[in-house]
């Protein structure tokens, strides 16, 4: 895991602690796993969502009056 042991994420998580607090550590905890998992979930999709434009395009310029 990018080289990091068990000494040092110990060492992160009290820096972490000490910046952020006791009360907000939950928080931003939460929104870094979010943002990770939302993140995964954009390069998952990136062709899937492309694919889907392009049938968007095509259906556009099929219609009459466009």
């Amino acid at each position: 895991m990018f080289g990091l042991g068990v000494p040092e994420l110990v060492v992160i998580l009290v820096i972490a602690l000490l910046i952020f607090g006791p009360g907000k550590l939950p928080e931003v905890g939460k929104f870094l796993g979010k943002s990770l998992h939302d993140f995964r979930d954009a390069l998952e999709n990136r062709d899937g969502d492309a694919s889907a434009e392009k049938l968007e395009e095509k259906d556009q310029a099929g219609k009459p009056g466009a």
